[in-house]
This record gives C-alpha cells, sequence and structure tokens, in this order.
C-alpha cells in the first residue's frame, strides 16, 4: 500500500483492503516489492496469453490480494479466479468486498447464471471464487475448490507468494505434489526467500523469529538448485528459479529508471543483498505442449 502511494506501480483496489502505513517503508522494501509485483504479474500474463485466458487460476494464501480487479481491468480475466486463505482472512476479506462497491461491482458485472453464494467463508460467482481452507491438507483444498466448480481439465495456474516457507517441507511437498498430479496442464508460481544459509539470510530468520514468524520450510531455501530442485522431485517436469536482482535486471528499464528517481536510496549494497535472498521460480507440467 505504501509502495503504491508513493508510485512505484498502479493499484486502485489495494486502498480497499490495507490501511495507509503512518510510517515510511525503506525505499530498498518498497523496490523490492515492485519487482516482485512486476516479476510475478510478467509469468501470469505470459501464462494467460499462451491459453488465451481459457484457463483457471489458483492464488494460494492470496491474503488481501487484488489481482483478480486489476486483470479484469486489463480484460485479461482468465475463465475463472480462485483465491485460498486460512477462514478467517477470508472473512475480513469478503466482509470488505461486500462493503465496498468498486470491489463488489465488478464480481457483479462478471457473474453470469445462477444467483451469486456468499457468506462469512466462503464467496463464490462465475468467474471470481475466494475459498476458506487450510492449504496444510490438500484432500480438504481439493474439495472445497470442485465444490466452487473448479475444472481439473482446464489449463490451471497456481500462485504461491510467501507462503510454502510456512509450512514443513513435507506439507509443502505434499501440496505441489497434488497440484501436478491432478492437472493435465498446469503452471506453478512460486515468490520466496532463497540463500537463507548465508549470514545474512540468518539475520532475517532471527529478525521474523523476534516477530514470531516461524519459517518452518525454510530449509527448502537453501539455494536456487534446492528451490528448483524441490519442484522437480515432485512431478513438475520443468523447473526454473531466478533471484530477484536478476529479475530487478530484466524489467524494462525505462520503468526501472522512472521509479529509481522516486526515492533516494542511500544503501545500494543493503537493497543488493535483500534482492539475493528472494527468488521467483516457475514449474510447468504440459501433457498438451502447450
Amino acid at each position: 500500500r505504501f509502495a503504491v502511494s508513493v508510485g512505484y506501480w498502479k493499484d486502485p483496489y489495494i486502498q480497499y483492503f490495507v490501511r495507509q502505513a503512518k510510517e515510511r517503508k525503506a525505499p530498498e522494501i518498497n523496490r523490492g516489492y515492485y519487482a516482485r509485483v512486476h516479476g510475478v504479474s510478467y509469468l501470469i500474463k505470459a501464462f494467460l496469453k499462451k491459453t488465451e485466458c481459457n484457463s483457471q487460476i489458483v492464488n494460494l494464501g492470496a491474503g488481501m490480494d487484488t489481482l483478480f480487479w486489476r486483470l479484469k481491468d486489463e480484460n485479461l480475466l482468465p475463465r475463472k479466479y480462485f483465491e485460498v486463505d486460512f477462514p478467517m482472512i477470508v472473512a475480513r476479506k469478503i466482509h470488505n468486498i461486500k462493503s465496498k462497491p468498486p470491489l463488489s461491482k465488478p464480481i457483479m458485472e462478471s457473474h453470469s447464471g445462477d444467483s451469486l453464494l456468499i457468506d462469512s467463508h466462503s464467496l463464490d460467482s462465475s468467474r471470481y471464487s475466494i475459498v476458506g481452507a487450510d492449504l496444510r491438507f490438500s484432500s480438504d483444498l481439493e474439495e472445497k475448490l470442485k465444490k466452487h466448480n473448479l475444472d481439473i481439465h482446464l489449463p490451471t495456474l497456481l500462485v504461491a507468494e510467501c507462503v510454502l516457507v510456512y509450512m514443513t517441507p513435507q506439507q509443502s511437498a505434499n501440496l505441489l505434489k497434488w497440484a501436478a498430479s491432478t492437472f493435465p496442464v498446469v503452471m506453478f508460481i512460486n515468490y520466496e526467500q532463497v540463500n537463507m544459509t548465508d549470514r545474512f539470510g540468518q539475520i532475517m530468520i532471527e529478525n521474523l523469529q523476534r516477530r514470531q514468524c516461524n519459517l518452518a520450510g525454510v530449509e527448502v531455501c537453501r539455494s536456487l538448485d534446492s528451490q528448483r530442485e524441490r519442484l522437480l522431485l515432485n512431478g513438475w517436469e520443468t523447473a526454473r528459479a531466478i533471484d530477484m536482482m536478476k529479475v530487478y535486471s530484466f524489467l524494462p528499464q525505462a520503468d526501472v529508471k522512472r521509479i529509481e528517481g522516486l526515492e533516494f536510496l542511500d544503501e545500494k549494497e543493503l537493497f543488493e543483498q535483500l534482492m539475493q535472498h528472494y527468488c521467483i521460480c516457475w514449474a510447468s507440467k504440459d501433457s498438451s505442449n502447450l
């Protein structure tokens, strides 16, 4: 929300979910978010264009994400867009959607057919669904998604941003295995920590632990190789991983120049270290050579 208010990228919807931060956020954090949002959305849009939107997206641990509304504005909605998070988070998001017309109107506009289902823990329209579930139990997850018309035969994209790291390696492996074995044509995007065994990584872990934030799956975040391996070992045919410094260097340079002019960045080195400790991985399994 803070990065959007400074002008790093446009997101007219985030204001309805997240209160404005009272204090300024560090410029390196804002640039990191900028790279994350652009890197992930680059892959999502590539998938949507490849499938001509005849596909579905499942956003895992979606929190207060606004991607559904932004895709609708760009005329890039897939056939169905699902979000999954803990029931408590889902209840909060649904409350915001119900009480803010700029959020509920686009859902109504894209809806067709029978009446729209909405209660405190789930929302189901023809193009957008929010499901309250625990990702550590994939059988429960599949059942709830199918109830909301998940079509396993459609090309499917699953997105997880800083989600798997909060599960044990076994739990995230089960989720990845489930996804790879359930859909014939499927892609997975994971944004997460990497290089966590060096000094900088250890300090990051300690800082999070001090805030009662335990990274149960951090051992898989050792390196880009360990991130790739986890995908290949759990049923994915291809897997790639690049750190966020690399992603930053791939972004359209004219826009990077623009955002670098928004705030003065004193600690270039700190920014680079931070970016080398996050990565984007993507994997696919593709029976129809898409």
